[in-house]
């Protein structure tokens, strides 16, 4: 058994550990990290950079197999590899989470590699693979993240049943692939199947797909994945799963009546459980809800005066960027800094084709506030970049104040919707005004004009769509 003495204990290593534990360190902390899987977390290993690096992946390849109106043959004969691609895919994930690990070791932070469980408010025990060691600390951050939601009757096998893990690491295209949950990540991944070849079906439970986002973006991904032969069944539930040999058997139930189909692997994304349930929280005193997540205060402190937690577990929005945030406020409140947690504007990114980005409220959000609301939406059809580079679908959605003339929100769907997002971010947090955006001047062509001509729409005056006089 080995003992370790520290100021805190950072217990998770994912986008929200590893920067509140490099933080603490530059604010003087003597820092132990424990993490029982693998540095960087969800995000870095299997999540956020492994999706976007096969997203990215599958993109290329659709753009090369429909670029003949380019004037470049071949197209064709484009193939994809997907054991090639996994193994570049893993090549980013290992330069990324090597150099999260050599970023702790420069700040002086010592990673322990284990499981964690509460003894009490001020020791842990960690089980690693030699045996038993024990963490005495003044102050713990818990940053353990979250893991895939499991629907009962679905066992997920990995092989035939899939989760998001699982979803990442195939290496032969399915021919028929069925996405339980028309959320962000089964479209996500969905999309990104349907552009390498395999028959997607998204079913989801709910009326609409991306049930929060607003209805004006979700209807033209929805209209670019049925261009692609994608099958949307909303209102849909599965009642029942049965592997055979290489397929799967799947009834689905909805107000037309029972169907059965078959598919060669299914993708269960319904959604994210926090990792709370065996860390002993009970024996340090940290309450959870009735979901599991750990309520916190203004600066991430738990129920529990000296126990903060950050990231997923810490509740909604299930957010990295959110996650990384909360790791800085934590820490910096434990050294001592006036902070606290005080972000009015936290974007979202949904990587489907066009992607979705979001800020703010929402066009319904700000009139259930009893707002008087001004929209300005100008479409990507209008704009000379988005045209040049083959991306005429989308649009950006300005929400304001009409009295005031703050921006509210901003929605966009379209290329770099991604990317774009940024400026609208920083004006919502500044207090912007609408006219604030119009007035900047935006370099041409560029995608970012967009934003700026979404203004003008909301103001009246747009140059390069017609909007009539009232």
């Amino acid at each position: 058994m080995k003992n370790h003495d520290c100021d805190v204990v950072v217990i998770g290593a994912g986008p929200a550990g590893y920067v509140c534990a490099i933080r603490l360190t530059q604010l003087g902390k003597k820092v132990v990290v424990v993490e029982r899987a693998q540095i960087g977390g969800v995000c870095l290993n299997v999540g956020c950079i492994p999706s976007k690096a096969l997203i990215h992946a599958g993109s290329t390849f659709d753009k090369i197999r429909h670029a003949g109106s380019m004037g470049i043959s071949g197209t064709d004969s484009a193939k994809i590899d997907m054991k090639q691609l996994q193994g570049w895919k893993g090549e980013v994930v290992k330069k990324l989470t090597g150099g999260v690990a050599q970023l702790l070791k420069a700040n002086g932070c010592s990673v322990v590699a284990g499981e964690a469980r509460f003894l009490s408010a001020t020791e842990l025990s960690v089980k690693t693979q030699d045996g038993e060691d024990k963490v005495r600390f003044k102050q713990a951050v818990i940053a353990t993240g979250s893991r895939p939601a499991e629907i009962p009757g679905f066992e997920v096998d990995q092989k035939l049943v899939l989760d998001s893990t699982g979803g990442l690491a195939q290496e032969a295209v399915p021919e028929s692939l069925l996405c339980v949950g028309g959320g962000y990540i089964g479209l996500e991944l969905g999309t990104f199947y349907a552009k390498v070849g395999s028959k997607v079906t998204v079913v989801e439970a709910g009326p609409a797909l991306l049930g929060i986002v607003d209805p004006d973006l979700v209807r033209v991904v929805q209209k670019g994945l049925e261009k692609r032969g994608v099958k949307i069944q909303t209102s849909t539930t599965v009642k029942s799963v049965k592997k055979l040999q290489n397929s799967v058997e799947v009834v689905f139930s909805s107000a037309a009546g029972e169907v059965k189909e078959k598919f060669d692997r299914v993708l269960v994304t319904i959604g994210r459980t926090p990792n709370t349930a065996g860390l002993g929280l009970e024996k340090a005193g940290v309450k959870t809800d009735s979901k599991g997540f750990i309520p916190v205060d203004s600066q991430r402190r738990t129920s529990v005066p000296n126990i903060f937690a950050i990231g997923d577990v810490a509740g909604q929005p299930l957010l990295a960027h959110k996650g990384s945030k909360e790791g800085m406020v934590a820490a910096e409140a434990i050294g001592g800094l006036k902070t606290i947690y005080d972000v009015r504007a936290m974007p979202a990114v949904i990587f489907t084709d066009p992607e979705i980005a979001t800020v703010g409220l929402t066009e319904a959000e700000a009139k259930a506030k009893g707002l008087t609301v001004q929209v300005g939406v100008f479409p990507f059809a209008a704009n000379g970049r988005a045209l040049s580079v083959g991306e005429p679908d989308g649009m950006v959605k300005l929400v304001s104040d009409a009295k005031k003339g703050t921006l509210l929100g901003c929605h966009i769907v379209g290329a770099e919707a991604s990317n774009l997002i940024a400026e609208a971010t920083l004006a919502i947090e500044m207090g912007a005004h609408v006219e604030d955006l119009a007035l900047t001047v935006h370099a041409h062509p560029t995608l970012p004009e967009t934003i700026m001509e979404a203004a003008e729409v909301a103001l009246g005056h747009p140059i390069h769509i017609f909007k009539p006089k009232k």
